[in-house]
């Protein structure tokens, strides 16, 4: 199965100047754990994940002053839509993070997470017995 079988392809994009608190209202409302983060200046695409919200959080700094592109991930590793679910596991693995932008003719065509692999490899769950 290939990254583009499994990808989201709605793509949840935020600017460098929206706050952490747009940013986290915009993902939660979109129900997602990434955002790419277009910023022309800081060297085009990046990406902005729950965990950096959390960090931010956690360092005391305010979510209605902090801007996205100070805690955008620039250096990223992008995927093809023509790779292997495990070249996107690999890859996962080796940098140590959850989501991978999916790059198509250099533009941003989707997002593939670790959920996304897992719900491809995984057997359908069945219902949780009712309580």
């Amino acid at each position: 199965m290939l990254v583009r079988d499994a990808m989201s392809t709605v793509i949840l994009t935020l600017g460098p100047t929206h706050t952490l608190r747009q940013a986290a209202a915009l993902m939660s409302a979109r129900r997602v754990g990434a955002a790419v983060v277009l910023d022309p200046d800081a060297g085009g695409i990046g990406i902005l994940t729950e965990r950096d919200i959390l960090n931010s959080v956690g360092l005391g700094q305010d979510p209605d002053t902090e801007r996205t592109h100070a805690h955008t991930t620039n250096d990223v590793v992008f995927a093809a839509p023509t790779w292997t679910l495990e070249e996107a596991a690999r890859a996962m693995a080796h940098g140590g993070f959850r989501h991978l932008i999916v790059l198509d003719r250099g533009e941003p065509a989707g997002i593939v997470s670790v959920r996304d692999i897992i719900r491809c490899w995984a057997p359908a769950r069945e219902p949780a017995p009712a309580l």
